[in-house]
């Protein structure tokens, strides 16, 4: 590879250190108050659109440890993205793909950055901008239900919603099915495991809400559906209210 050019070498250089003080040398010439005030305003500026999105995690961590989670990710994530309302998503990206975890570092980490992280991605997601054509009252049994896009159905590990301060956090798996409603809020709500599938089923509109019930089931190994039908019938309506279940396909 051919030489850099002085200024662009001596870009790299000033770049480096201002994203990590500790292991890259300051450029020549410039004096250590200057560079100290960079890479202050640059951590600076990093951590508060962090602390916009994560503030539990934040909480949870305590200021030592989570300042060495926000000057690891500057130092050593690549950012694939100029948009500081995307800074979230890098982060979640340099947990999940990069960091390797520490010991003192709680094992839920991971999963209540994306818990904290997911209500970000709906807020701002346009997956229902365009929606196929749909019955707002249609039959949710003998038709197939459409449901909001702009949904996730998330199964953790943790009881990630309940994490707070001076709680004790043990493994508990958990289902949240977390959604942006007509009034463009975004709402969270803890679903029992069976309900969880049922949705998972319904993903995509290519199942009857019957076919889906059958299915379901027969993972379950009960061979008679009757009883789970009407719990489903009843389920999708109250989902319908609140804005999960749109209707159904036309």
């Amino acid at each position: 590879m051919d030489k850099l050019p002085s200024f662009q070498a001596y870009q790299y250089a000033f770049a480096a250190h201002i994203r990590d003080p500790r292991k890259a040398k300051r450029p020549q010439g410039v004096p250590a108050r200057r560079m100290a005030a960079y890479a202050e305003l640059l951590y600076n500026n990093m951590e508060s659109f962090l602390l916009a999105c994560f503030p539990v995690l934040r909480k949870m961590l305590g200021g030592r440890k989570w300042a060495r989670l926000v000057r690891d990710f500057v130092a050593e994530h690549r950012s694939h993205t100029p948009y500081f309302r995307q800074i979230p998503d890098e982060f979640l990206q340099f947990l999940q793909n990069e960091w390797q975890p520490v010991e003192g570092y709680p094992d839920y980490l991971l999963e209540l950055a994306h818990y904290e992280w997911i209500e970000l991605a709906l807020a701002v997601s346009n997956r229902d901008e365009s929606l196929p054509a749909y019955d707002a009252s249609g039959d949710l049994i003998e038709g197939r239900p459409l449901l909001n896009p702009v949904l996730a159905n998330l199964a953790y590990r943790y009881p990630v919603h309940r994490i707070r301060p001076r709680i004790k956090v043990e493994a508990v798996p958990a289902h949240l099915l977390v959604f942006r409603d007509a009034g463009l809020q975004v709402r969270f709500m803890e679903l029992s495991a069976v309900s969880a599938r049922l949705l998972m089923l319904l993903e995509g509109g290519e199942r009857t809400g019957y076919e889906a019930v059958v299915q379901l089931a027969a993972e379950l190994g009960q061979n008679d559906p009757a009883r789970l039908l009407e719990f489903a019938r009843g389920h999708l309506e109250e989902l319908r209210t609140v804005g999960i279940v749109l209707g159904s396909l036309r």
